[in-house]
């Protein structure tokens, strides 16, 4: 398991949740306050309190936002196309990975046949957006 993982883990036993506990394990890489980060991502973990999208996928998509667009308003439209792809290509590699993207069939909430759990979601959420970062670095 890699350090990031082993890190977003701790933040998960904590009580950090799923989104948290990834977001938050890049923070260094981008000079974002964990304290900040964590209030950005509170609203997203179990799926947006639905059981929607997982939360560890959520907090995937914030780490890609952040390397990818250029952050600024007025120039946004260079990068925000080029983000959707990225995002669309590592959700579907978590989905590929897990059997879904959504908190309530991983967690089997309506068919009783847990497909993944949310340790293992976060870890499979850090190592794609450690594969990202890396593909992004040798661009």
């Amino acid at each position: 398991m890699s350090t990031k993982a082993d890190m977003a883990i701790a933040f998960h036993d904590k009580g950090y949740n799923c989104a948290q506990a990834v977001a938050c394990s890049f923070c260094q890489e981008f000079g974002v306050a964990e304290e900040e980060m964590f209030r950005i991502a509170e609203g997203f973990g179990l799926g947006m309190g639905m059981m929607e999208v997982c939360g560890a996928l959520s907090g995937m998509m914030m780490i890609i936002g952040l390397e990818n667009s250029v952050g600024d308003p007025e120039k946004g439209r260079l990068t925000k196309g080029d983000t959707y792809r990225k995002v669309k290509e590592y959700v579907k590699k978590f989905q590929e990975q897990n059997g879904s993207y959504l908190c309530r069939e991983l967690k089997g909430v309506e068919t009783g046949k847990v497909l993944r759990s949310c340790p293992d979601c976060i870890r499979d959420a850090v190592a794609l957006t450690e594969e990202y970062l890396a593909a992004q670095k040798q661009n």
